[in-house]
């Protein structure tokens, strides 16, 4: 089968081969899926550059890849919850990643049942961004009624986060451009912010949660919109000391991790608020929640551009550049930019 590989780890060259590999072969509690859509996000092109080693050391060469969805191929014995030829989706596990291919064995408690009214490229688009949520709310204990601030929410992850944490009866307040505030309010924002006309760091205060995807800067200044005992979970900021033991990292990485983390964890303090990073994990239960919860609505994410599989370098080139208005996706059955 033809696959997308890295061979080494290259912090200026972000380009993958495509190379002809053997057909994986599943364990009993593995599915093997034949791809037929795979998202590409930021953090394929941060594995590529070696840049997530400290949380997931993958060796060489690797097939790339963090999502996809397909159809089941062949079951492993002990597997229950899926049939030939069901079209299931999902986020790879951190240690068997391997999406950009024709097909994948997947433990088959990292994938869900694909809704109906979703296509292959539009379903893609879904499980990092999705499980990213479930997980940050999760890990935020978020609950109704409180209210959430999403930071640049016209972005791919806003196109999630909103409807979902709406689902789950909390009060939504976003920024961003004001040309897509629309697009977030049709998606169930309560409250738009033009980030060109209004700070949301002199605006907003009192709120109990914050989902970050800014990092920077911007992650401390959120912190202070916090009411006293909030919770602010970065997708862009540093590991910390908490991170670590949360993925039960071995002591000398939760050393380093928590002098990385250590100035936002005392930023955390100061103002009587907690910190979070979080880094998703696959998990077909939580993406289920999440696919039925989006499909109560009939969400569909943005797709900003389809490549073709061959076109795979072109596409992670369009990520790596920050030009996406929404997903990009790579089809196994080709596709137009």
């Amino acid at each position: 089968m033809k696959a997308a590989r890295l061979n080494a780890y290259d912090k200026k060259n972000l380009a993958l081969k495509i190379e002809e590999i053997e057909r994986p072969r599943i364990r009993p509690d593995q599915v093997l899926v034949k791809v037929a859509a795979a998202g590409v996000n930021p953090v394929d092109n941060m594995i590529t550059r070696g840049e997530v080693t400290m949380i997931v050391s993958y060796g060489t060469p690797l097939t790339a890849g963090n999502e996809l969805v397909g159809r089941v191929e062949e079951v492993g014995s002990e597997v229950r919850s899926f049939t030939v030829g069901d079209r299931v989706f999902g986020r790879l596990p951190l240690d068997a990643i391997g999406a950009f291919a024709e097909y994948a064995a997947v433990d088959a408690d990292a994938l869900a049942t694909v809704p109906d009214y979703l296509s292959d490229e539009q379903a893609a688009a879904i499980p990092l961004t999705a499980l990213t949520v479930m997980q940050a709310l999760e890990l935020m204990g978020a609950q109704a009624p409180g209210t959430i601030f999403i930071s640049g929410g016209t972005g791919g992850v806003g196109a999630m986060a909103i409807p979902i944490a709406k689902a789950k009866g909390l009060t939504v307040i976003t920024n961003g451009s004001a040309s897509n505030e629309q697009r977030v309010r049709d998606l169930g924002a309560d409250r738009f912010i033009d980030y060109k006309t209004e700070d949301y760091a002199q605006s907003l205060s009192g709120i109990d949660y914050v989902l970050d995807t800014l990092g920077g800067d911007e992650t401390r200044r959120q912190m202070t919109i916090l009411k006293p005992g909030g919770h602010i979970v970065s997708l862009k900021g540093v590991p910390n000391a908490a991170f670590a033991r949360r993925i039960g990292a071995p002591g000398w990485k939760r050393l380093l991790f928590g002098l990385a983390g250590a100035g936002m964890d005392r930023a955390a303090r100061r103002l009587g608020v907690t910190y979070h990073f979080i880094y998703v994990k696959s998990n077909g239960a939580q993406l289920q929640e999440a696919a039925n919860l989006l499909a109560q609505q009939r969400i569909v994410p943005s797709i900003d551009a389809v490549f073709p599989f061959e076109d795979v370098n072109a596409a992670l080139d369009k990520v790596a550049n920050g030009r996406s208005r929404g997903k990009t996706v790579l089809s196994m059955r080709g596709g137009a930019r």
